[in-house]
């Protein structure tokens, strides 16, 4: 089967909500319903819904401005919405904060790369275990047989995740010594570490190079594989052709299309608004 067929939409029980023809038959992972937020009156995400299925890698996708990460701010506990709900599977996690969500399952990394510059590559990854940690302040400073062995089971685990991304050799390395794109594959790592159902990545390519950004793809694929639902911001439209199954498009906090790469590709609203009148992936 090809992607493409892969990527056909089928209604589900709420509209405009749309789904994979591969996730038909499962229980989506993230509905976003008539989701809003205004700030001083201006309405910068406007009446959202999608539905996004649990083996997809969905993108989101619209000019500067169009509220994609305002939009990841909601789903992610940051802001409140001011209308609207946000499902986690069948549990509603709207106005949660940003830790209640990472703990239901859900994760993201930042258009702005939001690392601990002092510390290592493997310290960094760390972090992304501390909400699952059982140890507390007694058991650290006694040292405990049950905190020793937690301590090497989650030394295992983020040396697992840095062979997965690349970064093995690299765990000692301070961040601030890594390459923008090592960073970046650092984060998703941290992302990674904390066992989300969905993983947010915003702009995951900003400041790549052409080679970084095919290794990039092929991670994103290869943690869609590990049964990770990613949702995609990106602005590099050939990577985002590439990768996902389906698209939203935003444009001024209200979505304008919805559909495979291809629909997306020949939809006129978009290339109106988004490009100006070019073409996507071209």
């Amino acid at each position: 089967m090809t992607q493409k067929e892969k990527a056909k939409l089928v209604p589900v029980s709420r509209e405009p909500a749309l789904l994979t023809e591969r996730d038909a038959d499962k229980s989506p992972v993230l509905e976003c319903i008539d989701l809003g937020i205004t700030f001083g009156g201006l309405k910068a995400v406007d009446n959202f819904n999608v539905t996004i299925g649990r083996t997809e890698i969905a993108g989101l996708i619209g000019p500067n401005g169009a509220g994609k990460t305002t939009l990841f701010n909601i789903i992610s506990g940051v802001y409140a919405p001011t209308s609207g709900k946000v499902f986690l599977g069948d549990e509603d996690i709207t106005g949660l904060r940003p830790y209640q969500i990472c703990r239901k399952g859900i994760a993201r990394t930042y258009q702005n790369i939001n690392l601990f510059h002092n510390m290592t590559t493997m310290e960094n990854v760390k972090i992304g275990c501390h909400h699952n940690a059982k140890s507390n302040l007694f058991s650290d400073i006694v040292r405990t047989k049950g905190q020793r062995e937690e301590e090497k089971a989650i030394e295992q685990k983020c040396l697992e995740l840095l062979r997965f991304v690349g970064l093995e050799g690299k765990k000692d390395f301070l961040s601030k010594n890594l390459s923008y794109g090592d960073q970046r594959r650092v984060e998703i790592a941290r992302a990674m570490a904390t066992e989300p159902k969905l993983l947010l990545l915003d702009e995951p390519a900003a400041g790549m190079n052409s080679a970084e950004k095919v290794e990039l793809t092929e991670l994103i694929r290869k943690i869609n594989d590990r049964g990770i639902t990613v949702l995609l911001v990106e602005h590099d439209m050939k990577l985002v052709m590439n990768v996902t199954h389906e698209i939203s498009v935003l444009n001024f906090g209200k979505k304008i299309a919805q559909g495979s790469p291809k629909e997306i590709q020949e939809n006129p609203d978009v290339i109106e608004a988004y490009l100006g009148g070019g073409l996507v992936g071209e």
